[in-house]
């Protein structure tokens, strides 16, 4: 099996050459050229053809937002954005990046050989499978404003997990619910100090409120509550007769922390058959026992199609697992939501 070509975009020459000295390391990756700005990535992409491109944010000439919005509707790369933390990494998956890392102080080599063995280099290799087709795949939502036919209250739940592709993909679902819409918990695989962002994007451009979510935070109709990144998992619980969040530590769950499968598990053990549970796009497994459980339990499942994951391996997994009741393309799974609840 050839090696994945990569070709590196970083305007820091200590920084550039610090990254494919040890993106090097690895035998299964091979740099084929290396860019300072986005004039050289262009030039570099037409003559070597690279699998994957990773891209820094801030680049002279034309920032890596802008390259990216100009790149990827004439030619669709897997694209993975080396960033500060900053918002603006979500203007880059918006325009067609398939993930991201956290840019690590280079004050430590050892922080930085971590970085690339454990981060960039599994980013890179989840991103060169990625279908080409599904990079920029607008979906073109229609505004279906689905309605619950009774009120439902506190007693449901509508629980969600994704990786790869995930941002995109829960923002396209979150932007569909309406304020009645059971209390949502969410994990997406994300790092530390991102999801709070990602969840203020998220309360300002939908309906629903939505924030980062800390122990004991009701879960409530019309709110989303985001599993924060870092180190600790979050849990479903109920107290006192209502549904609130529990974040706490433990060790890595299928290579995650949070990790969706805790959240599932936890969704099937308070919520049984009065919960949602949906799948969206990511790499491996995370999640597909977790929803299993649900499903066990009672509690209806939805998973994403492959047609229209940017990876198609969380669902999968599930859907061969027999976790997923109903399998739809991802501008169908809020109809599904709803209809569903609407039947409990």
């Amino acid at each position: 099996m050839r090696p994945i070509k990569v070709l590196v975009t970083e305007d820091s020459i200590v920084f550039r050459e610090l990254l494919v000295q040890n993106l090097s390391r690895d035998p299964a990756i091979q740099v084929v050229a290396v860019a300072k700005d986005p004039f050289e990535a262009r030039d570099a992409i037409l003559q070597y053809h690279p699998d994957v491109m990773t891209l820094d944010v801030e680049l002279p000439r034309m920032s890596g937002i802008e390259f990216l919005r100009k790149l990827i509707p004439q030619y669709p790369l897997p694209v993975v954005v080396i960033s500060a933390l900053s918002d603006k990494v979500f203007d880059a998956l918006n325009a067609g990046a398939v993930d991201f890392v956290a840019k690590p102080s280079i004050s430590s080599r050892k922080q930085l050989e971590d970085f690339i063995r454990n981060e960039l280099l599994v980013k890179i290799k989840i991103a060169s499978t990625v279908k080409i087709s599904n990079i920029k795949k607008t979906v073109a939502l229609q505004q279906q404003q689905q309605q619950l036919t009774h009120e439902k209250g506190s007693s449901l739940i509508l629980a969600i997990g994704a990786s790869t592709g995930g941002t995109e993909a829960i923002f396209a679902v979150a932007k569909e619910l309406g304020t009645d819409i059971p209390g949502v918990v969410v994990v997406q695989h994300m790092p530390p100090g991102f999801t709070q962002m990602y969840a203020k994007r998220l309360d300002d451009q939908c309906r629903i409120h939505v924030k980062e979510a800390r122990t004991g935070d009701k879960v409530m109709p019309g709110h989303m509550l985001i599993a924060p990144g870092g180190d600790m998992h979050m849990h479903l619980v109920k107290v006192n007769g209502v549904y609130q969040v529990e974040i706490k530590a433990g060790p890595k769950v299928n290579g995650h922390c949070p990790s969706v499968d805790v959240l599932f598990e936890s969704v099937a053990k308070v919520a049984k058959n009065h919960a949602v549970g949906v799948i969206l796009t990511g790499m491996g497994g995370d999640g597909a026992k977790g929803l299993l459980s649900m499903r066990k339990a009672g509690a209806r499942t939805v998973g994403q199609d492959e047609s229209t994951c940017v990876v198609y391996g969380m669902p999968k997994v599930a859907y061969d697992l027999g976790a997923v009741e109903y399998q739809e393309k991802l501008d169908d799974v809020p109809k599904r939501i709803y209809s569903l609840l609407n039947k409990m």
